[in-house]
């Protein structure tokens, strides 16, 4: 399918962080169905040009931008590289994430927590403050965070992913509120989908991936374009222009009475 000049999007200019693989890639690619000019931040090169050439292929107009979030400059730039190109930027999406340490909270370094702040919270905080005097003066925008039910539900040794996720869901409705007046709209989403990282997960411990599965209500693990990136679309057409500071768990269902995530870690830390 390639890009609709009658979609959702037509027209209108995206910025997607971490769109090289995962819900990034998957966000980029229906946006790009939808008719949108995309910007695709994206640290590793190879996936990013790849995901380029995809939307490209689909039929949207698109530009690669190297992109670390975790640095102040290239994270404002992603947004610049819109403005520079287009003009305006009608949608931020902000994905990119990272990673994280698989440990229990007394070991948790320094370290994890402020890489978790920066290319977390403070990735988000940049590239929200980078576009809102082009959201302010054109009176409209949508900016989409991608939040986890690991940070709504606490799950155990993932800390600086939860402080992360559920800061970002802070910044999310602070900003819906100081920004609502200007007509842009921020709203969060929890997902559950079988990216690259969950599919390693699930080949690291199979047991625990199928038993996470089972408390699914319906059964599966979305799919990042056919599952998630329908939702981002909603957030950023017209259909939601009334909608501002929800959290949105495209998750089959996980969130209502949450999953049980306990991985077996020994007591110790190893030597």
């Amino acid at each position: 399918m390639t890009a609709s000049n009658g979609g959702a999007l037509t027209g209108r200019v995206a910025v997607v962080t971490g769109a090289g693989a995962g819900i990034g890639r998957g966000i980029a690619r229906r946006f790009a169905r939808e008719g949108a000019r995309l910007v695709i931040a994206e640290r590793d090169a190879h996936t990013g040009r790849r995901t380029a050439e995809e939307v490209a292929a689909l039929g949207a107009e698109a530009v690669f931008v190297p992109t670390d979030v975790g640095v102040r400059d290239q994270a404002r730039g992603c947004v610049d590289a819109a403005l520079e190109r287009w003009e305006r930027i009608d949608v931020l999406v902000n994905n990119a994430w990272g990673g994280g340490t698989l440990s229990r909270l007394e070991w948790k370094a320094d370290g994890d927590l402020e890489h978790g702040w920066r290319v977390g919270v403070l990735a988000a905080f940049w590239t929200m403050q980078a576009a809102f005097p082009t959201m302010k003066a054109q009176q409209g925008g949508s900016i989409i965070n991608l939040c986890s039910l690991n940070g709504v539900n606490a799950h155990p040794y993932t800390l600086e992913y939860n402080l992360a996720k559920e800061a970002i869901r802070t910044l999310t409705r602070t900003a819906a509120v100081e920004w609502g007046r200007h007509q842009i709209r921020c709203n969060a989403i929890c997902p559950a989908a079988a990216t690259e990282a969950y599919e390693a997960f699930r080949t690291m411990a199979p047991e625990l991936a199928e038993e996470l599965l089972g408390q699914n209500p319906m059964g599966r693990m979305g799919d990042p374009e056919d599952d998630i990136a329908g939702v981002a679309v909603f957030l950023a057409g017209d259909d939601s222009r009334y909608l501002t500071g929800n959290t949105l768990f495209a998750d089959g269902g996980s969130h209502v009475n949450g999953v049980s995530w306990k991985p077996d870690l020994p007591e110790e830390l190893p030597s």
